[in-house]
């Protein structure tokens, strides 16, 4: 169980190293309102235009952001994943050829990572059916 919050856990910071520019687009729009003069980095033209197309859509800010965070999690966890069940894939069936109890932990972490992706598939799914499907008051 701790191995798969410590694989959760650097999935998300490696979310964060790849996408820099979502959270910094944000860090700066809070310190924009908060009336700071300072800033950290602007958003690209792309990511402000799509992040707007989400806002539109879903008529409100916050479901609009928390939808666009969803796509990008969507999109890098497709990588991320598919290296981590080659990796544990490696460690069952070539290292733990010679050593058993590798064997083991090659197929628990591929069994995680194949959770892991269907999860960030299904979520943004979820998410939209949710919102739009049940409807918001």
């Amino acid at each position: 169980m701790k191995k798969v919050m410590f694989l959760v856990t650097i999935m998300f910071a490696l979310m964060i190293m790849l996408c820099p520019n979502t959270v910094k687009g944000v860090a700066d729009e809070v310190l924009n309102n908060s009336g700071s003069a300072s800033k950290l980095v602007e958003l690209s033209e792309e990511q402000k235009d799509e992040l707007a197309e989400y806002q539109e859509l879903y008529e409100s800010d916050t479901y609009g952001f928390t939808a666009f965070v969803l796509n990008k999690v969507r999109i890098f966890s497709i990588p991320f994943c598919f290296l981590g069940i080659v990796v544990s894939a490696i460690y069952q069936y070539v290292i733990g050829i010679r050593k058993l109890d590798v064997r083991y932990k090659g197929f628990y972490t591929m069994i995680a990572f194949i959770t892991l992706f269907v999860i960030c598939q299904v979520l943004p799914l979820v998410f939209l059916i949710v919102i739009k499907g049940f409807g918001r008051s």
